[in-house]
């Protein structure tokens, strides 16, 4: 069996763990069928997600702007709402861009390992440490938008090679661990993912099977444990997941072949969107810290 192989046959045993964790718990938050609004903020955030631009904080600006999700149940809700949609993509481009097995394999467990550590940990956090921590992470986001829309999606770096060895690999597997952690509190992992296979003289188009493959396996582990300390909103998940999948299937196989748009128009309308999440996030921060913030949700 190789290595692909093996990825896919992985991928398939994580979507349906997770697809059985998620049909036991729907009657524990007796969840009505999730709105179109759900849907289709699913369905366009998965399809920037698989053209590269990344689901987390646009995900994130409109859930604080039509008042979705509790902020303490946002990271949760945020890795397996689009969990199944990011297992679609991974599907799709690990067959697309050849990256070495042997690479591929290691920065994705890293990656796992990290999101198993970071979830147990998010998940118990009071709503304003997830404020806090959100906030700062959509300035992390702005910052790395910003700086790829001026230098481009490969920041200025990279190289032609399609798999790393010795130290860089290490440093490789090190930084994406990290980067796991992170993701469960928010902080996606594209642009960060991009400028690390950048700087490691990886050909760009390598981070698209790395950082997806790597969000396919850990956002499932991760999801795991939100379900199991009941941190999401499974109303908005379901609608996040019936959404994102569409949104993957359209930017793969029609967008992107019968289309030519300029996508740095809409990576800095992102970066403005992103900017007023973090601002709104912070400023709940601040202003309620002894108040529980009124939303209008379902949980």
């Amino acid at each position: 069996m190789t290595v692909h192989t093996l990825l896919f046959v992985a991928l398939a045993l994580v979507a349906l763990a997770l697809v059985v964790a998620l049909l036991r718990a729907i009657p524990r938050h007796r969840t009505a069928w999730p709105t179109p609004l759900q849907a289709a903020i699913g369905l366009v955030t998965d399809f920037l997600d698989t053209l590269g631009i990344g689901s987390f904080a646009v995900t994130t600006s409109l859930f604080k702007l039509f008042r979705l999700v509790p902020d303490e149940r946002i990271p949760g809700t945020l890795n397996v709402g689009h969990a199944l949609p990011t297992v679609v993509e991974a599907l799709i481009y690990i067959v697309i861009v050849a990256v070495e097995p042997k690479t591929l394999l290691l920065l994705i467990l890293a990656a796992i390992a990290g999101a198993w550590l970071g979830a147990g940990f998010v998940a118990r956090l009071p709503r304003r440490g997830v404020q806090i921590g959100m906030g700062i992470a959509l300035l992390v986001a702005a910052a790395f938008f910003i700086v790829g829309n001026l230098r481009g999606s490969s920041y200025g770096l990279g190289g032609d090679a399609l798999a790393l060895h010795g130290t860089r690999l290490w440093i490789g597997v090190g930084v994406n661990f990290v980067l796991g952690a992170l993701m469960t509190i928010g902080i996606g992992l594209y642009a960060p993912c991009m400028i690390l296979v950048s700087l490691l003289g990886m050909n760009p188009a390598a981070a698209f099977p790395i950082m997806m493959g790597s969000c396919a396996f850990l956002m499932p582990v991760a999801s795991l444990r939100f379900i199991r300390f009941d941190a999401i909103s499974m109303r908005t998940v379901l609608g996040l997941t019936l959404g994102g999948i569409p949104g993957v299937l359209l930017a793969a196989f029609v967008f992107t072949r019968f289309f030519h748009v300029n996508l740095l128009y809409i990576r800095w309308l992102v970066v403005v969107v992103v900017l007023y999440a973090s601002v709104m996030m912070l400023r709940s921060a601040l202003q309620r810290r002894t108040q529980l913030t009124e939303y209008v949700y379902e949980a």
